[in-house]
């Protein structure tokens, strides 16, 4: 099935899986021009006016955290959780891939979740697990790393297990749907492309899989927000104590 312009197939998996496109369909909610939103690669390159330490502002004030990398690690986890969300839909459901170069992506950095993702340009790529690597890990993952190391002192391991999780999230939802809407074939291709892509070097350590269940091996410290605890795939049981100071980390 070719892409259609507005990847309408999406919709039906939720807010997480759906990707505007521009100009979006007619009737579409109003919001923001897209047109001024920051793309991407802008994000990742913190052009100014830095739109990377607006969405961790914004992440760290709605979770009423004074943590700096907490709150850029849930921000990281949630823009993972949209890039795999839209990519994996894509090539399970179209058996395509729209190009998602971080030019070719504006979003609203001020957006509640799930983010705000405008595509510009439908370029239809291949949809296997080369492509989606390609595309999310290398193309957007690799640079939001960086970008999060060198402006709030993330670690590394912390937030590639994020994008493990967001991964693991992204598939059990999508498997989830096609089984219920007798849909095995996309059930079969998700989980198929979901296995390669954990191979992967960057995500091969990340955490143990069992079916669609995920346990991963580091924390994403939503343990530290006021009210937090920890994740169904948590590598703690139970919150940890922090060590003094540990909140604002």
């Amino acid at each position: 099935m070719d892409l259609d312009p507005a990847l309408a197939a999406l919709r039906p998996l939720g807010g997480f899986f759906v990707l505007r496109t521009v100009p979006g369909p007619a009737g579409a909610a109003a919001g923001p021009d897209p047109g001024q939103l920051p793309t991407l690669a802008e994000t990742y390159g913190r052009a100014t006016p830095d739109a990377l330490a607006v969405r961790v502002a914004v992440v760290a004030d709605r979770l009423g955290t004074r943590g700096p990398r907490v709150a850029a690690s849930i921000a990281q986890q949630g823009l993972a959780a949209r890039l795999w969300s839209a990519a994996l839909g894509c090539a399970a459901l179209y058996g395509r891939l729209p190009d998602l170069a971080p030019r070719l992506l504006r979003w609203d950095p001020l957006a509640s979740a799930p983010d705000d993702l405008y595509l510009t340009e439908l370029r239809p790529r291949p949809g296997d697990a080369a492509g989606l690597a390609a595309a999310v890990l290398h193309g957007h993952l690799e640079p939001l790393t960086e970008a999060l190391g060198a402006g709030y002192g993330s670690a590394p391991g912390l937030l590639w297990g994020n994008a493990g999780s967001a991964l693991a999230g992204a598939a059990r939802q999508l498997d989830r749907w096609a089984r219920a809407h007798d849909r095995t074939d996309v059930a079969d291709r998700a989980g198929a492309l979901t296995d390669e892509l954990f191979a992967h070097p960057l995500l091969r350590t990340t955490g143990a899989r069992t079916g669609t269940a995920f346990r991963r091996r580091s924390c994403c410290l939503y343990y530290r927000v006021p009210g937090g605890g920890v994740c169904g795939d948590c590598c703690f049981i139970r919150p940890p104590r922090s060590s003094p100071g540990a909140a604002s980390g």
